[in-house]
């Protein structure tokens, strides 16, 4: 029970196209490479915001707590009755 040879994992990817085809692995490509460009925008922005946001001067962390609490939505969630 050693590694695979390349035998078995020809023998794996022969299987998996022949299941779902090579339209649907096409597209799960194509949304896997778009989610991955989304996210490397985000981190480039991300970036890009940081620098801006410290231009102002040193928060302190009660500042920065506050800040954070005043973004947080605070939701009570309750049974419907019938």
């Amino acid at each position: 029970m050693g590694s695979f040879s390349i035998w078995h994992w020809l023998i794996v990817l022969a299987i998996i196209l022949l299941v779902f085809g090579t339209k649907k692995l096409r597209n799960v490509g194509s949304d896997l490479g778009g989610a991955v460009k989304g996210f490397k925008e985000g981190m480039k922005e991300a970036s890009t915001d940081k620098p801006a946001e410290q231009v102002g001067g040193a928060t302190t962390h009660a500042q920065s707590s506050a800040h954070d609490a005043s973004r947080t939505i605070d939701v009570d969630a309750r049974e419907r009755r019938s």
